[in-house]
């Protein structure tokens, strides 16, 4: 499946995401929202992000292993 994680830089909730996913074994595409015009007035006060690809629909923090389960229907 493919997913994306918003975030950036010097985000701690944003390393905790990654650390939840690498423990389930999911990769994530990783944006840094400050990279993309547009994306730091979206998801700035958000982030941490899961998006889905397939559907669009998103996964804002806080989110622990079984919301992002329930969330990819695993």
């Amino acid at each position: 499946m493919d997913i994306k994680l918003y975030g950036t830089g010097f985000c701690h909730l944003c390393e905790e995401a990654e650390a939840i996913l690498r423990a389930m074994g999911i990769e994530a595409e990783y944006i840094d929202i400050a990279d993309e015009d547009g994306l730091t007035e979206k998801y700035g006060v958000r982030i941490p992000v899961l998006q889905r690809a397939d559907t669009g629909a998103e996964l804002g923090w806080p989110f622990d292993v079984a919301a992002v389960s329930r969330f990819l229907g695993l």
